[in-house]
Order: C-alpha cells, then structure tokens, then sequence
C-alpha cells in the first residue's frame, strides 16, 4: 500500500455526488447571470434607439399620404411570382398574376 497518495477507495460516494451537484448549480447560476447581464445590456440599448427615433421622428418633417400607386409594380410582381413559382416547383410562366394591390 502506498503511504501519502489520495486513493480512490478512500472516497465517499456521497461526497463525489455533493461536489457535482454544487458544480452543476454554480454552472448554472453563473449561465443565468450572464443571461440577465446580456438582458439588461439589450434592453438599454433597445430603450436608447426607440429614444433616438422618437428624437428623429420629431425633427423630421411629416410624410405625406401614399396615393396606393406602386411605383416598382413589375420588379415587385416578378419577384413575388418567381418566389411561388420555386415553392411550388413549376415553371415562372405557369403563373399567372390576375390582381396585384398595396395593402
């Protein structure tokens, strides 16, 4: 037997399973605590660009109305007919656009 060697019959299972079950809970206090710090750093930030926009929105002249015209109708129906023609696996030129509008 060697004298002054930490052996592993000398172990108490109890032991072995208090030590990984505190592992597992500082593992996960420190996880939530990251997860709030990077909650509150988010929420700052969001809470500084909806001021920034409110700022904006105020100096910045009002818009006028849109009368419903599309101005780039053809650009916008192509790429909405390309996009359901690849979904349904068909050719573009199966489809045809019968109304088109601005919601």
């Amino acid at each position: 037997m060697v004298k002054g060697l930490f052996l592993a019959a000398d172990v108490h299972w109890a032991l072995v399973c208090l030590i990984g079950i505190a592992v597992v809970f500082v593992g996960l206090a420190i996880i939530i605590g990251l997860v709030e710090l990077m909650n509150l750093v988010t929420t700052k930030a969001e809470s500084k660009k909806k001021a920034d926009d409110k700022e904006e929105a105020q100096s910045a002249p009002a818009q006028t109305v849109s009368t419903g015209v599309i101005e780039n109708r053809d650009e916008i129906v192509a790429a909405v007919c390309a996009a359901v023609a690849e979904e349904n696996g068909t050719d573009i030129s199966a489809i045809r656009v019968v109304s088109f509008k601005k919601i």
